[in-house]
C-alpha cells in the first residue's frame, strides 16, 4: 500500500500499518491504505522544509506556480467521473453531489492559479522625502493542512491551492475515513509536475498524525477544518511553537423565515439547507426559525416534503440522500435526537433508522424534524451534523435576530423574506461569516469563507484565503542616504 507521498515518492508506512476504507452504504471494504505514524509525518515535514528552504520554489515567479495549478485544474476536470466515484465510495453522498464537488474543486484551483502572479508589492506613503516604502507578501513556509471527512477533496482544495499559489510547501492529512480522492489528486499533482517535496501526503488518525503536524516546530502554519473540540486541541498544540493558525470549526446555522417570504420557495430551501449530504455540512441550516403567524402551516409543508426524501445508494439517480459516514457518527446523531425529545421537543417525522431491508447494511438515518424547540435545549446549541432539523417560532424581527445569534457559533445563515430592506437590516445584525438572502449554501472561490465566534479563525477562499498563507514584510529604502550626525560628533544628538 504505497499511499503516502513524501518528497516526490509513493511509499507505504514505515511500520507497515494499514487501514480499511469502508463504504458507508453497505460496509464493504473499498480499499486498504497505508496508515502513517509519527516517523512518517516527520519525514514528510522534513521534505517540505527542504523544499521551502533549499529550492527555488518559494522564489519562482508566481506565473509559473499558477501554470502548474492551472494544469492541475485541467487534470481534475478530465478525471471528474473517476474522482466523483471515489468521493461517493468514501462518503456515501450522491453522485450528483460528488460531481458538483469536483466542478467546484477545479474552479477553486483555477481561481488561485489566476491569483498566483497578482500579489506584487504595495507601495505605501512614507512620512519623509527620499524614502521608498513597500509592503511585500511572502509565503509563510511549511504548512500542515488537515481536512475533514464530509467534503474531503473540496476542503483540501481550499487549503492546498492558495498555499501553493503563494509559494509555500505543504503536508496534507485528509480525514482517515475518506482519503481516496486526496490520494488521486496527489497522483495528478505528480503527473502535472509539482517539484519533489513541495506537496506531501500523509494518511492516518488525528492522533498521532494530525497532532504531530500541529506541534512540530518545523511547521509554520496549521490549517484545520473539523469539530470544535479537535480544533481546540490543535490550537493548544500550535501554541507551543506560536504557529500561524487557520481554523474552520463548524456552526449551528439559523435559517430565518419571515411571514412575508415566498412560501413554496422558502419550504424548498428549508429542506436544501439542512438535508444536503445527509446534514453532514458545516453550514447546514439545521435551525429553522419561522415567524409565528405561519409556523404551523410552514412546518406541515416541511414535514410533508421531508417524509418523501428518497434514501439509498448514491450511485442510483433516484436517490436524494445517502447514509451517514459511520456507525459511530450515526449513534451520536441518535443520541442527540433522544435527548431533544427528553428535553421536550416534538418528533414530527424521522428519528429512526429506515425499515427498508435494502438499507440495513448502511449507516442510514431518516431525515428528522423536531418542533417545539427553544434556545435552552442542547439540540439548539450543539452541532448534530446529521439530517436533523429543529424548528423554533419567533414573534418579530428583534426576537429572530436574538435567537439566531444565541449560540457559540457564527458560521452562516439564511434569511427568507420579500422585504429586501428588512433582509439587509437583519443580515447586518447577524453575527455570521456568511449570510444568504432568499438562498442557502451557495459559495464561490472569489468570496471569503469563515465564521465568527467559535466557528473558527481566519478565512478561506477569496483573496483573504490567499493572504492566510502569506507573511507581511515592510521594506523601507533610503533613496538619498546622508550622515545622521546622531552619535559621536560632539555636537549633540542629531546636530
Amino acid at each position: 500500500m504505497n499511499d503516502l507521498y513524501i518528497d516526490g515518492a509513493w511509499r507505504g508506512a514505515r511500520s507497515g500499518a494499514t487501514r480499511e476504507i469502508i463504504d458507508p452504504l453497505d460496509q464493504r471494504v473499498v480499499r486498504t491504505v497505508a496508515e502513517a505514524d509519527v516517523d512518517d509525518v516527520r519525514e514528510a515535514i522534513a521534505a517540505a522544509r527542504r523544499a521551502f528552504d533549499e529550492t527555488d520554489w518559494p522564489r519562482r515567479p508566481g506565473a509559473e506556480r499558477g501554470r502548474l495549478l492551472g494544469r492541475l485544474a485541467d487534470a481534475i476536470e478530465a478525471d471528474r467521473e473517476r474522482l466523483a466515484g471515489l468521493e461517493t465510495d468514501d462518503t456515501g453522498k450522491t453522485l450528483v453531489e460528488s460531481r458538483m464537488d469536483m466542478d467546484d474543486i477545479a474552479g477553486v484551483v483555477r481561481y488561485y492559479a489566476g491569483l498566483a502572479d497578482k500579489e506584487g508589492g504595495e507601495v505605501v506613503d512614507a512620512p519623509m522625502a527620499g524614502l521608498r516604502s513597500v509592503v511585500h507578501r511572502e509565503p509563510v513556509g511549511v504548512c500542515g493542512q488537515i481536512s475533514p471527512w464530509n467534503y474531503p477533496l473540496l476542503q483540501a482544495s481550499w487549503k492546498l491551492a492558495p498555499a501553493l499559489a503563494a509559494g509555500n510547501t505543504i503536508v496534507v492529512k485528509p480525514a482517515e475515513l475518506t482519503p481516496l480522492t486526496t490520494i488521486r489528486v496527489f497522483e495528478l499533482m505528480e503527473e502535472v509536475g509539482f517539484p519533489d517535496g513541495v506537496a506531501n501526503l500523509v494518511l492516518g488518525a488525528g492522533v498521532p498524525v494530525g497532532a504531530e503536524l500541529a506541534s512540530h516546530p518545523d511547521v509554520d502554519l496549521i490549517s484545520f477544518t473539523g469539530g470544535i473540540e479537535t480544533g481546540q486541541q490543535v490550537m493548544r498544540s500550535a501554541a507551543d511553537t506560536v504557529k500561524n493558525i487557520a481554523l474552520e470549526l463548524g456552526g449551528k446555522n439559523p435559517n430565518i423565515v419571515f411571514a412575508d417570504a415566498d412560501f413554496d420557495h422558502a419550504v424548498d430551501y428549508a429542506l436544501l439547507a439542512v438535508f444536503l449530504h445527509a446534514g453532514q455540512v458545516c453550514s447546514a441550516g439545521a435551525r429553522l426559525l419561522v415567524e409565528a403567524s405561519i409556523h404551523d402551516e410552514f412546518v406541515d409543508a416541511v414535514v410533508e416534503r421531508t417524509q418523501r426524501i428518497v434514501l439509498g445508494d448514491g450511485r442510483d439517480p433516484k436517490t436524494e440522500s445517502g447514509p451517514l459516514i459511520s456507525a459511530e457518527h450515526r449513534a451520536k446523531v441518535e443520541a442527540h435526537v433522544a435527548r431533544a425529545i427528553e428535553d421536550g421537543a416534538t418528533l414530527r417525522c424521522g428519528g429512526r433508522r429506515p425499515e427498508d431491508p435494502a438499507l440495513a447494511a448502511g449507516f442510514f438515518y431518516e431525515p428528522t424534524v423536531l418542533t417545539g424547540c427553544h434556545p435552552g435545549m442542547e439540540i439548539i446549541q450543539q452541532e448534530v451534523f446529521g439530517p436533523v432539523l429543529t424548528v423554533e417560532a419567533f414573534d418579530d424581527e428583534a426576537q429572530a435576530v436574538e435567537r439566531a445569534n444565541d449560540t457559540i457559533y457564527g458560521l452562516a445563515g439564511g434569511i427568507f423574506t420579500t422585504d429586501l430592506v428588512k433582509a439587509e437590516r437583519v443580515a447586518a445584525d447577524l453575527r455570521l461569516g456568511t449570510v444568504w438572502i432568499n438562498d442557502f449554501h451557495p459559495y464561490f472561490p472569489q468570496a471569503p469563507w469563515g465564521g465568527y465566534k467559535r466557528s473558527g479563525l481566519g478565512r478561506e477562499l477569496g483573496r483573504p484565503g490567499l493572504e492566510e498563507y502569506t507573511e507581511t514584510k515592510h521594506v523601507a529604502t533610503n533613496l538619498a542616504p546622508q550622515r545622521s550626525g546622531w552619535f559621536g560628533t560632539g555636537q549633540g544628538a542629531g546636530a
